[in-house]
């Protein structure tokens, strides 16, 4: 059932921006002077960083908090969303302090929000109207990504993974229930977005990765691991039978076909066929497993669905 939302207010909202931020000093003051012509407060969480970057952003009049060990980005942006709550922020905007995303395209992302158009805006680099300069093995990895995450949920974005993003109020206060700790936040925002029947928008904007005087210290294996592994785990609780009961009951058949194999064998000749002995306990087993498996998450999903 749709929401019914009251028609746009006045502009006058109060405005957060939400910067993560780690190992960043050559860039956290840039980002946060830029940041704050467009908003009322900036809230900055130093995630554990080595170098100067929580005394650097200490300066410029901003909400710091700073972790003492790096907890994760989705646990800085969960953290920040709270206190943003606190504050009574109308609007939150994300950005990265490492220079990847334009501060000056902040009033186009926040733009829909202030309108009554949308929820949740997500920044773009696949619209027309919005550049990168991603390398080409990044492109690709975020390509698989990107169709991993739609996989089993019904939003249809063309980016989801940018974490250049706006937040109305009401969808901020679900967004403080995502459980993921790492990058893979970006993917659960959507899910819970689609739970909760927000709406979403996305606008084109420009994403830099070349020349960074302070790249993600992340490995792009590592943040693309850290990216699937939300992504399938989303979809087994989304959808469990494709994931996992089809596979479960292909493996099933497999397995009696050559079980059925082996015994006509043994029947004709008396003799035993290892190989179709394995495919047979290996293809039910493993069918069983993954069908079990199918059933028990199905509960409970059915039972989380009831209860809601």
């Amino acid at each position: 059932m749709a929401i019914e939302r009251p028609a746009a207010e006045p502009r006058n909202k109060f405005i957060v921006a939400c910067i993560p931020a780690y190992n960043a000093d050559y860039t956290i003051a840039s980002v946060i002077m830029k940041t704050q012509k467009y908003v009322n407060k900036v809230v900055v969480y130093d995630d554990g960083s080595k170098d100067q970057t929580g005394e650097l952003a200490s300066l410029l009049n901003i909400e710091l908090i700073s972790a003492d060990v790096n907890m994760g980005k989705g646990h800085a942006l969960k953290r920040m969303f709270q206190q943003a709550l606190d504050m009574g922020a109308d609007i939150v905007v994300t950005l990265d302090s490492d220079g990847q995303h334009n501060p000056n395209e902040i009033p186009k992302v926040i733009e829909p929000i202030l309108n009554g158009e949308a929820d949740i805006v997500l920044g773009s680099r696949y619209m027309d109207g919005a550049s990168t300069d991603a390398p080409p093995y990044r492109r690709f990895g975020l390509r698989i990504i990107n169709s991993i995450s739609k996989s089993g949920n019904k939003y249809d974005v063309k980016d989801t993974q940018n974490g250049f993003r706006a937040y109305s109020r009401e969808a901020l206060g679900s967004m403080v229930e995502c459980k993921s700790n790492g990058f893979g936040i970006e993917t659960e925002q959507l899910s819970i977005a689609v739970q909760h029947g927000y709406r979403i928008k996305e606008v084109p904007v420009n994403v830099r990765y070349q020349n960074l005087p302070n790249p993600s210290n992340m490995h792009p294996v590592r943040h693309g691991i850290n990216l699937i592994e939300t992504a399938l785990k989303l979809v087994v609780e989304k959808r469990p039978v494709l994931l996992l009961g089809v596979p479960g009951v292909v493996l099933l058949c497999i397995g009696l076909i050559a079980g059925v194999m082996l015994l006509w064998e043994f029947n004709l000749s008396r003799s035993f066929s290892m190989p179709y002995a394995i495919i047979a306990l290996g293809g039910l087993i493993t069918g069983i497993f993954l069908i079990m498996t199918t059933l028990i998450l199905y509960g409970i999903r059915s039972m989380y669905d009831n209860s809601k």
